[in-house]
């Protein structure tokens, strides 16, 4: 029978969460599913592609938890943009290395994939103009992949222990995200009225 791409995937994320990315090669996968490489070069061309489409996989969980939430503004887009961060948070904890991996799918298509585009439509809805609406959003995807691969890095040296012993013990990590959360909605709310300031003062009749 054919393996298929789904069994390619499903395969790669075994093995991702028993050896970590460092250890997911095409030939480990091929073995472990008992083909040749040139199977699974059928449906991907390269490890890179298949990185990509496990990236999806881990994102397209997120989407369908805070897809775009209709034209409203006001405070409902502090509620989006805080729900879409924390689901796209907990979507890179479930699998070992998600953070690290989820960025390289980044660095592959930089500027597109999710959760960054419904954060940038957020952020229009909020009122920041599309150049700062796409910096902002970016800005928000690197402080939760930075965070979820410090907490995967911290757990992973722990679970090895390799953490000196006064380092074992670290501030509760959702605490901090959400803190760090708060702080940079803060910004995006002082930027929009900073925005919406501007455009007052330049429209006719001023």
């Amino acid at each position: 029978m054919r393996l298929s791409r789904e069994a390619v995937v499903t395969g790669a994320f075994a093995i991702l969460d028993r050896y970590g990315l460092g250890d997911l090669t095409m030939r480990r996968l091929a073995a472990e599913l008992g083909v040749q490489a040139g199977g699974l070069y059928w449906h991907f061309a390269n490890k890179q592609t298949l990185l990509a489409a496990m990236s999806d996989v881990i994102t397209g969980s997120i989407t369908s938890e805070r897809a775009d939430s209709g034209p409203g503004g006001g405070a409902e887009w502090r509620a989006d943009l805080a729900g879409i961060s924390d689901a796209f948070r907990r979507a890179l904890l479930v699998h070992r290395d998600g953070a690290e991996l989820v960025a390289a799918g980044y660095a592959l298509r930089p500027g597109s994939g999710q959760p960054l585009e419904s954060m940038i439509k957020i952020m229009d809805r909020a009122g920041l103009p599309d150049p700062e609406a796409r910096a902002a959003a970016a800005a928000l995807v690197h402080f939760v992949l930075g965070h979820a691969a410090e907490v995967q890095a911290h757990d992973q040296l722990r679970v090895a222990g390799a953490l000196p012993q006064d380092h074992d013990r670290v501030p509760d990590a959702d605490a901090a995200f959400s803190v760090g959360l708060e702080i940079f909605l803060d910004g995006v709310a002082a930027r929009c009225a900073t925005t919406g300031q501007r455009s007052s003062r330049s429209s006719p009749g001023r």
